[in-house]
């Protein structure tokens, strides 16, 4: 059984009861994997009982819920929906968001920026242009992880262990005619995207929407986002497309220094 990563907390404050609940959920958020009770009292030094008794009061409050089939912990929805309030905010608060801008004037395209969450792409910030039939997505948009410039992006980075889960019970919708539908040909794609570290929508989500993706990486060189440019076809084939990826690696690596210094803090 792996080990958790245990946050470090001031002495004053380690027998907070809120101290404790929240070092709980870090514990959770930083595994990769389902965590189980025992586990978590273990990492954090603390009774059982004690663990039991606030694993249960984060689950009623929807901080935390069990993985289907078992009794081992992942995060719930009520935090999940504060990481996003949170991310969303410091993002349109920090710089990120004037990278984004800078991107989508650089290039003349809509830019996006998102995150996994669950089985679906979250965007948390976008920069639009003003072009006519530009792409309008917005922010908390969610997209599907398996035919989108984004989903495909994130999908070919995550450990093999937790993608193989995810795939197994992702339903693989068929929404055009280019759209990736059999698994075997998807874990091929994704092996390319990684390697290449480019992800592309060739009209899988919507006929005649081009996407292109990079990565935006973390803390710990982990890639923890995405950004991406998407166009109609017709002004955006997709060999302009492949063009912007220069652009959109030199603005991922500028979100980089952002996410990285938020981690560290």
């Amino acid at each position: 059984m792996p080990s958790l990563p245990v946050p470090e907390i001031s002495e004053a404050g380690s027998n907070s009861p809120v101290v404790k609940a929240l070092s709980l959920l870090e514990g959770v958020v930083a595994s990769r994997d389902p965590v189980a009770l025992a586990q978590l009292a273990a990492a954090h030094g603390l009774p059982k009982p004690t663990a039991h008794r606030l694993a249960l009061m984060l689950e009623r409050e929807g901080f935390l819920c069990r993985e289907p089939g078992s009794r081992r912990f992942v995060v719930g929805g009520r935090l999940v929906n504060l990481a996003l309030d949170v991310l969303g905010a410091a993002v349109n608060q920090g710089p990120s968001h004037a990278i984004l801008a800078a991107l989508a004037e650089e290039i003349g395209e809509t830019c996006g920026l998102g995150v996994v969450v669950g089985s679906e792409i979250v965007v948390i910030d976008d920069a639009k242009v003003g072009w006519p039939l530009a792409i309008e997505v917005g922010t908390r948009a969610r997209l599907p992880l398996h035919c989108s410039a984004m989903g495909k992006l994130l999908l070919s980075f995550m450990p093999r262990r937790g993608r193989d889960r995810l795939l197994a019970n992702l339903k693989l919708e068929r929404y055009t005619e280019t759209t990736l539908s059999e698994r075997k040909a998807l874990v091929a794609e994704l092996e390319r995207i990684r390697a290449k570290r480019v992800a592309i929508n060739n009209q899988e989500f919507i006929a005649g929407v081009i996407g292109v993706a990079v990565p935006v990486l973390g803390p710990r060189q982990r890639v923890c986002a995405t950004i991406s440019v998407g166009a109609p076809e017709a002004r955006m084939p997709l060999d302009r497309a492949l063009s912007f990826v220069p652009a959109l690696e030199r603005a991922a690596e500028r979100l980089s220094a952002c996410f990285t210094t938020v981690g560290d803090e």
